[in-house]
C-alpha cells in the first residue's frame, strides 16, 4: 500500500484551488493548474454616510461632556472614520476641524487650494472646504474657524496622532489656544466597532485565511521569505483585499519577532512563521501562523503546544469587564511555570500579548501589564502569544477577536496543531 503524508495530500487540494478548501461539493478531477482565484469581497458594504454621521455625533457629545470647543484631525485614518476622506500625511496640512456644537455637518476641511478640486471629489457629507495659499499659514485658516464659531473659549482637542507641527502652528497663531488631548474623543468613538465594521474586518480575516490556505501547500524547501511573502502577497489581491503586510520568518529568524535582515531558505525541520494582514473597504485583519517544513522535533512541539494553550488561556480570560492587563498577565504567567520568561524576557514571551485592531492594524488599548481599561462590548484585539529562542526559532500563534455581550468571538478559527496549522 501507498502512504501518502498529510502535506502530500494538501498540496493535491492545493491544486485543486481554494474552493476545495471552503467547502467545494464536486471539486474537478485530475486538476493539474489551480483556477484562478476569485474575490471574497464582492458583496463587503463600505461605511454608510449615515454611519459617519452617527459617529459625528457621538465626539460632539463626547466634547460637549468635556467642555470641549473643537476636535482637530489631519489626514490618516480617523479623517477617513469620521469624514471619509482618505488622503495623506506630507509638511501641507489637511484636515478636518469637528466642532462640538451642531449637527453632522459641522466641520470644515482646510486643505492647500490647489488640493480643493481633489478633496470634494471625495466628500461624501458637509461642503466647508476652506483652503489657503502656498505663502500662508494654514492654521490661520484654522483658528478664523473656531472664533467663527465662538470654539476658542473652549479647550480645542487635538486627536492623539497628529504632528508637532500643527500643534505648534496653531500656538503661532493664537498663543491663548488651549490644546488638549483628543485622545478621550477619538478612543471613545473608534474603540468601539459597530456591527458594519465588524463584518468588514470578518471579510478581510477570511482573506487571510484562504490565502495562507492556498499558498501553505505550496511552500518547498529552497524557498525565501521573499517566494513565499509574494505569493501570499498575489493571494490576498485575488482574493479581493489589499495587502497591508505579508512577513515570512524562515529558521532563526523566526526567533526574533519581526524577523532579521539574514536571508535564510526552508530547510527540511525548520520553523515557518508568517505573520500577514489585509485589508477590506479600511478595515483590517492580523494573523499569524506557525509550522515546520516536515516532521517537527520535540522541542518544536512543546513549545508550540505551549504557545497554542496561551491563547486559549487569553480567550479564557478575556471576559468583559476585566482589566486588558490581567489577559497578558495570565498568559506570562503560565509561560513563566513552563520554564519561559520570566517576565518580557527571553527565551520567553518578549512583547505583550495582544494590540487593539481596526482601521489600523495596531489600535488602543493593548493586552500588555498594566492596562486598566476594562473589556468591554465592541472592542477587538489580536490575540498573540509567542515564544522565541534566540538564535534557534520561535513560534507565534495570532488570531483577533472582538469582545460581544457574551464574550470573546474570534474572526478566525484557532491553529488545530503544529502538523495542520489551518485545519483544512
Amino acid at each position: 500500500m501507498i502512504k501518502v503524508s498529510k502535506r502530500e495530500m494538501l498540496i493535491g487540494a492545493g491544486a485543486l484551488g481554494l474552493s476545495s478548501l471552503v467547502g467545494c461539493q464536486n471539486p474537478p478531477a485530475n486538476t493539474l493548474t489551480p483556477p484562478s482565484l476569485t474575490s471574497l469581497t464582492t458583496n463587503a458594504q463600505p461605511i454608510s454616510v449615515a454611519e459617519r454621521k452617527s459617529r459625528i455625533a457621538k465626539a460632539q457629545s463626547l466634547m460637549r461632556e468635556r467642555g470641549i470647543g473643537a476636535l482637530i484631525l489631519e489626514a490618516g485614518s480617523s479623517l477617513v472614520y469620521f469624514t471619509g476622506i482618505r488622503w495623506w500625511r506630507s509638511e501641507r496640512f489637511t484636515g478636518a476641524v469637528l466642532l462640538a456644537d451642531g449637527g453632522p455637518d459641522a466641520f470644515a476641511i482646510i486643505t492647500p487650494f490647489f488640493e480643493e478640486p481633489s478633496i470634494r471629489e471625495s466628500l461624501t457629507l458637509g461642503d466647508d472646504v476652506r483652503t489657503w495659499h502656498e505663502d500662508e499659514s494654514p492654521f490661520k485658516s484654522v483658528v478664523d474657524y473656531l472664533r467663527e464659531n465662538n470654539a476658542l473659549s473652549k479647550p480645542i482637542a487635538v486627536e492623539e496622532t497628529v504632528r508637532n507641527f500643527i500643534s505648534t502652528g496653531l500656538k503661532a497663531e493664537n498663543a491663548g489656544v488651549d490644546l488638549v488631548s483628543g485622545q478621550p474623543i477619538t478612543r471613545g468613538c473608534r474603540m468601539f466597532k459597530s456591527p458594519a465594521e465588524l463584518a468588514l474586518m470578518q471579510a478581510a480575516n477570511d482573506v487571510t485565511m484562504a490565502a495562507y490556505r492556498h499558498i501553505y501547500p505550496q511552500v518547498e524547501v529552497g524557498m525565501t521569505r521573499h517566494n513565499i511573502s509574494k505569493m501570499m502577497s498575489d493571494a490576498t489581491r485575488a482574493l479581493g483585499a489589499t495587502v497591508q503586510f505579508s512577513m515570512c520568518l524562515v529558521g532563526p529568524s523566526s526567533s526574533f519577532p519581526h524577523g532579521s535582515d539574514i536571508e535564510y531558505t526552508v530547510k527540511e525541520g525548520e520553523v515557518i512563521l508568517m505573520d500577514c494582514g489585509a485589508s477590506v473597504h479600511d478595515y483590517e485583519s492580523d494573523i499569524s501562523r506557525t509550522w515546520v517544513m516536515g516532521e517537527a522535533n520535540a522541542q518544536q512541539r512543546k513549545v508550540w503546544n505551549t504557545v497554542k494553550r496561551g491563547q486559549e488561556l487569553a480567550l479564557e480570560t478575556a471576559t468583559l469587564g476585566t482589566p486588558a492587563g490581567r489577559v497578558d498577565d495570565v498568559v506570562r504567567t503560565y509561560y513563566t511555570a513552563e520554564g519561559f520568561g520570566p517576565d518580557y524576557a527571553a527565551p520567553g514571551l518578549t512583547h505583550r500579548l495582544g494590540h487593539g485592531i481596526g482601521m489600523d492594524g495596531h489600535e488602543p488599548v493593548n493586552f500588555v501589564r498594566g492596562e486598566t481599561t476594562l473589556l468591554a462590548a465592541g472592542m477587538c484585539f489580536s490575540n498573540e502569544p509567542g515564544i522565541y529562542l534566540p538564535g534557534e526559532f520561535g513560534v507565534r500563534l495570532e488570531d483577533c477577536l472582538y469582545m460581544s455581550e457574551r464574550g470573546p468571538v474570534l474572526f478566525s478559527p484557532l491553529s488545530k496543531s503544529i502538523d495542520d496549522p489551518f485545519g483544512v
